[in-house]
């Protein structure tokens, strides 16, 4: 044994006398945590020691490296043992009443957004669609081309739509997921697409650039829009309450023909008409349509057999309407008293 080392178990077994001295004039809280600190703390001798173990004899280290390792158990069996005795019994110099119910600490709760979209995707699942993702990050050809926007198409400019290069944008809805589900499988198929979307969008009340959408497609060889306004029917019901009404208003989508947006009856007025409603007593919540054929063509499914409905659903907006919030930048501003509410 070399004399380093013998050094050094000497020094652990005069740190252990010194512990175990120390603790003995050990008689309250203040004492007990400088004891702690001295002999167990990241600047204590002990932990010094482990740091010298290195520029020890190889043949040495497992004898001085057990000698600290059982020198640290006891200290920290030394450790428990002062801090019970520390510990006031109960009733004992407190003013606190054991016999009274606990008090529960506050706990977490689902964003509203996330709540919505849970519902939204109990709904269509329930239904038998599946649940697919894809990308935030596309290209011009899933994101526009293949949906059947024309080159000259308002959408496709910078003052809407976020470019990362010449090549890749930030995807402006839920749709290109879409176009990959079709050109990844053959019908007959039924999908919902949640996610984020990206617009260049100035904020206020009613925008915001990064949002969610839950897009769906259901494609079989006999689908109508009666199909398409059952199922958007029996949502509106599901998501806002029974006897929640709902129309359908044309509307013009690249990607639908014949193409229509969706309102339901205003949960705060019931149809009669208010502030909330703009007096009309309707509240838009989704645009739908039937798939248009140049996009069955586009992924390589034959218009003449297959028929298909699609609709697109703002998350926001949902809770929005669900939830009475008239400012969509409280979702994200991470205030306590917001969403503590939900």
């Amino acid at each position: 044994m070399s004399a380093d080392t013998k050094k050094t178990l000497d020094q652990i077994a005069a740190l252990r006398k010194a512990a175990e001295k120390a603790a003995a004039s050990v008689d309250g809280p203040e004492a007990l945590e400088r004891w702690r600190v001295e002999f167990l703390g990241r600047k204590s001798a002990l932990t010094g020691l482990s740091k010298k173990l290195g520029s020890l004899a190889e043949e040495d280290r497992p004898a001085v490296g057990r000698a600290i390792n059982e020198l640290r158990a006891e200290l920290e069996g030394r450790l428990a043992t002062l801090q019970k005795k520390a510990a006031p019994e109960a009733g004992e110099g407190t003013d606190v009443d054991y016999s009274l119910p606990g008090v529960r600490p506050p706990t977490g709760s689902l964003h509203p957004l996330t709540k919505t979209y849970y519902e939204i995707a109990d709904f269509f699942t329930t239904l038998g669609f599946a649940i697919a993702h894809g990308p935030e990050v596309e290209d011009d050809f899933h994101n526009f081309t293949a949906l059947n926007f024309p080159p000259d198409h308002p959408s496709r400019d910078t003052q809407d739509t976020l470019y990362v290069n010449d090549e890749l944008l930030l995807r402006t809805h839920t749709s290109p997921v879409q176009i990959r589900v079709m050109l990844a499988q053959k019908p007959p198929l039924r999908v919902i697409v949640p996610g984020r979307c990206f617009r260049a969008d100035a904020v206020d009340a009613s925008h915001y650039p990064v949002f969610h959408q839950v897009e769906g497609l259901l494609v079989d060889e006999t689908v109508s829009l009666g199909d398409l306004k059952g199922t958007l029917a029996a949502f509106a019901e599901y998501v806002f309450g029974p006897g929640t009404n709902m129309r359908f208003r044309p509307h013009f989508f690249p990607f639908t023909e014949p193409s229509a947006e969706v309102d339901v009856s205003c949960a705060v007025c019931g149809g009669d008409g208010c502030g909330t409603c703009g007096g009309n007593g309707w509240l838009e919540i989704a645009g739908a349509g039937m798939v248009h054929p140049n996009v069955f063509r586009n992924v390589g499914y034959d218009p003449e057999r297959w028929a298909g409905y699609a609709f697109g659903m703002g998350v926001e907006r949902i809770a929005m309407l669900k939830y009475g919030i008239d400012d969509i930048r409280l979702f994200y501003e991470n205030d306590f008293a917001f969403l503590k509410q939900f």
